[in-house]
């Protein structure tokens, strides 16, 4: 239950550290309802008229590092604190086109491809086609690995972005886990380590990671599995 002098409520869509995704939007009681999409934007249809400001950095789905995107309630605009930056304020943004400084041109040029690239793909609802076959795809192999790989997340709460695990049982082998890796990365298969808070390993299914490289990846995990339990 919300309290009523709380003034906004933050959400993070997609944890890419833990690997939970939120499948529903909260009931905030009229709270504007804050969120990190930096995760998952992109990937699936969102009603925006739920939110009170929706926040994503553009590097993991939307294109390179240097820029955010940024929607805001209209009746939200005007409202930050004294001590907010210029830059950050969004009254000035809005009043100046989202020009009041020099933008990252090359990060709004890339981030305009990206949107070109995603619409002809099919658009949002094809993101999310798309992201929902190769999420099941490792998750399946996961699963019936009879414990060989551990995912951390229930299946409820699993995010189709990033899939953390431990090899060799739950609190992982680090010996075979050091092996996934290097044999992975022989295989061009990079930046597959957990994140430094949840150790193990972790799968990263953006946009931009294609069906046959997601199947490559489900080939690996087999075969890992075969040669090493």
């Amino acid at each position: 239950m919300l309290i009523h002098s709380i003034k906004t409520s933050h959400l993070r869509f997609s944890d890419h550290f833990i690997g939970i995704e939120f499948d529903f939007i909260p009931e905030t009681n009229g709270v504007p309802l804050v969120c990190d999409m930096s995760s998952n934007v992109l990937t699936r249809p969102i009603d925006i008229s739920k939110f009170g400001v929706i926040f994503a950095g553009a590097q993991k789905n939307a294109g390179i590092p240097g820029i955010t995107l940024v929607i805001v309630r209209e009746d939200l605009i005007g409202k930050g604190l004294s001590v907010c930056p210029a830059v950050f304020d969004y009254k000035i943004n809005a009043a100046n086109q989202s020009l009041y400084n020099t933008p990252p041109t090359f990060s709004v040029y890339i981030l305009g491809l990206v949107f070109k690239w995603v619409l002809s793909k099919g658009g949002i609802s094809a993101m999310d086609q798309h992201s929902a076959v190769k999420s099941s795809l490792v998750y399946d192999v996961l699963d019936a690995s009879n414990g060989f790989y551990h995912s951390i997340v229930k299946k409820e709460n699993r995010s189709r972005m990033n899939i953390p695990f431990r090899v060799g049982g739950p609190g992982g082998n680090d010996e075979l886990e050091a092996k996934f890796l290097s044999e992975a990365k022989s295989r061009k298969m990079i930046s597959l380590k957990g994140h430094r808070s949840v150790g193990g390993i972790r799968i990263s299914l953006y946009n931009a990671i294609t069906l046959d490289e997601t199947k490559a990846l489900v080939d690996f995990l087999k075969e890992f599995q075969a040669n090493n339990q």
